[in-house]
């Protein structure tokens, strides 16, 4: 009988000690394996080994041993995975440390010298976000958070990532925004709006991402990407159609870093805005063969918004006159205008969600939300339908930007290990902002749109009853000019109580967020919320509706967890009610008041959370995967 063992051999001057020697026996019956896996993840110089062949001649017979050195010698197939091993034989003084050792053991001396590699995606792919905000460049709420972060994200995964977004100018210094981005040279005319729609393609690549601006002269106008003082523009449609069509073109036709994407793209459209290319994909594109590996994820920000315009306006969309039935939609009897009007409608983010091959959501919760008759707006039985390939994930924080220990906007700095800079930040906010500096009171904060949405008439009618404690309280957000102009008088009537800063600021965002104690979002409904996140990672303790994402991200707490010490992140309420809100937030003071080594302790949980992207991508990983196991959609 002969038997082989493998022995590492290295060819080094400085030999790292190894531990006790182990033996690979492989014989005519054996079934043992030897694993090269610690040799594939670790970089090891001039890797070697033994082959010791032994013969028995009999059971009692001598033992002959033959020590050959060989060199392990990896095949690869074309995309570089390693395939097979091979035994190489090799010459040359090599130095034997050990014919009997476990190549898959590395002692703790060892450890240190090598450096472990940071464990790489399984699979990449070519990802193609599609989106009418990303920050920095245009950004209006957290879809310009998502959409300005996550890419990044990914790229450091791994992945090849491209961003599509209009080239938004509109003769202010948010112009700058786009002073690093260049003319791809580019030219496509598209067909669409009874004619053809000439576009141009911006470029710029940054922290590994491909950003692409889509440039057309109805992006160039004052105002934000939707609208201006007098409302929502009127052609809306029509700018965003072209921001769909050329974002299905622009892996086509881009020859980014010299080749383009091709294809096999993963598109992850955003919102109603980006939702016709699902649409376009299985209806213009797959007939003909093009896009039949691609597939498309449909991301619900805000299901409230869904681009519903008239009926006649499909045959402006590009698209063919048989796919009408995917936008059709149809008002209920109750919400016509008139006795003669039919209700017909096409409905952009009603096309996206029947077509796209997967749907998520930025939190857990909302996806449960949008199934609802209170919270589906109209397409919950649809998304009841799909709601196999419907999931959420929570959206990361961009921990850089948003950091108590490095904040450029904040005075003071602090962090788990010292929370002084906490009660500093509130003494420089409230001098600041001309209230009394009382570090024992409670500071209360609310920073938002002023709209039906966030809740601010539930704050509207609280504010009254709420001065009557001893608390104070600092609102940020401009919206509807109703509560603009009762913020301004509240001021006036809570001199030393209230302040209300009409518009928004974002150093002064920053210096609320840290210098508050406690920040309130009675929201309606909140898809995600990242306020409720930045806050925690501030110290500064959040009280939420529990509703969508801020009741997947803020803990009810409980002080009689915890071997008496607690457990949670915040407080809670429900119903959405004034005397609801009011009971939360009392509880809140009345415990920042009289429990301080409760309130410290709730403080460092909440710095302690991880809301990070890394958290996020990983999850956007495992959909990927489940996207492409299923054929795409195809009519």
């Amino acid at each position: 009988m002969e038997s082989i063992q493998l022995a590492r051999i290295l060819s080094s001057s400085k030999l790292p000690t190894l531990a006790p020697p182990k033996s690979f026996v492989f014989g005519p019956t054996s079934t043992t394996q030897l694993s090269f896996d610690h040799l594939l993840r670790r970089s090891l110089p001039n890797l070697k080994l033994t082959v010791v062949v032994r013969s028995e001649k009999s059971g009692n017979g001598p033992v002959e041993e033959v020590k050959r050195a060989v060199r392990l010698d990896m095949d690869r197939d074309v995309s570089g995975s390693v395939i097979g091993l091979n035994l190489i034989p090799t010459s040359g003084d090599l130095e034997v440390i050990d014919t009997k050792v476990d190549v898959a053991t590395v002692t703790k001396d060892e450890d240190e010298e090598i450096v472990e590699e940071k464990a790489e995606t399984r699979v990449t792919y070519s990802i193609v976000f599609v989106t009418a905000e990303a920050a920095p460049y245009s950004k209006t709420g957290g879809l310009g958070d998502v959409c300005g972060s996550l890419p990044i994200q990914l790229a450091n995964h791994g992945h090849r990532v491209m961003v599509v977004s209009p080239r938004y100018l509109n003769g202010t210094s948010t112009d700058e925004n786009f002073s690093r981005v260049f003319d791809a040279n580019k030219r496509i005319k598209l067909q669409c709006f009874g004619g053809e729609q000439e576009i141009a393609y911006f470029h710029e690549y940054r922290e590994g991402v491909d950003w692409v601006f889509v440039d057309h002269p109805s992006y160039h106008r004052p105002g934000n990407p939707y609208g201006d003082s007098h409302g929502a523009f009127g052609d809306n449609q029509f700018r965003f159609t072209l921001l769909c069509h050329a974002a299905c073109e622009a892996p086509l036709v881009l020859p980014l870093g010299g080749y383009t994407y091709g294809e096999k793209c993963l598109f992850l459209v955003n919102d109603w805005h980006a939702g016709l290319v699902p649409v376009l994909l299985a209806s213009k594109y797959r007939p003909h063969g093009v896009y039949k590996d691609a597939r498309s994820i449909l991301v619900i920000h805000n299901l409230a918004h869904q681009g519903v315009e008239p009926a006649a306006s499909y045959k402006n969309l590009g698209l063919p006159s048989n796919w009408y039935g995917a936008l059709e939609w149809v008002f209920p009897t109750w919400a016509r205008t008139h006795a003669l009007d039919t209700g017909e409608a096409v409905n952009i983010l009603k096309g996206a969600i029947v077509t796209a091959d997967r749907i998520l959501t930025v939190s857990k919760g909302y996806a449960w939300e949008i199934t609802t008759v209170e919270g589906g707006y109209g397409l919950n039985e649809i998304l009841s339908s799909r709601r196999a390939v419907l999931n959420g994930i929570t959206n990361g924080i961009h921990v850089s930007e948003w950091d108590p220990s490095s904040d450029k906007h904040i005075p003071f700095h602090y962090s788990t290990a010292s929370l002084s800079g906490k009660v500093q930040c509130k003494t420089a906010l409230q001098q600041e902002l001309g209230l009394p500096i009382k570090p024992e009171c409670p500071l209360i904060g609310f920073i938002g749109r002023l709209d039906y949405q966030k809740g601010i008439d539930l704050i509207h009618w609280a504010i009254p009853e709420l001065m009557g404690a001893d608390v104070q309280f600092v609102m940020l957000g401009s919206g509807d000019p109703l509560y603009e102009n009762w913020m301004r008088s509240a001021e006036n009537t809570y001199r030393d109580k209230f302040r209300g800063w009409v518009g928004f600021n974002v150093p002064i965002s920053h210096r609320i967020t840290a210098g508050c104690d406690i920040l309130l979002m009675p929201s309606r409904f909140e898809p995600c919320g990242l306020n409720q996140l930045y806050a925690m990672r501030y110290g500064t303790i959040p009280v939420v509706h529990a509703t969508g994402g801020l009741s997947d991200t803020v803990e009810n707490f409980n002080p009689y967890s915890g071997g008496g010490s607690g457990e949670g992140t915040g407080w809670t309420f429900s119903p959405l009610t004034k005397d609801s809100m009011l009971n939360a937030l009392r509880t809140a003071i009345r415990t920042y008041k009289d429990h301080k080594s409760t309130w410290e302790g709730l403080m460092r949980r909440c710095m302690q959370k991880d809301f990070t992207w890394e958290n996020a991508a990983i999850q956007y990983e495992q959909v990927f995967e489940w996207v492409f196991i299923d054929p795409p959609y195809v009519n």
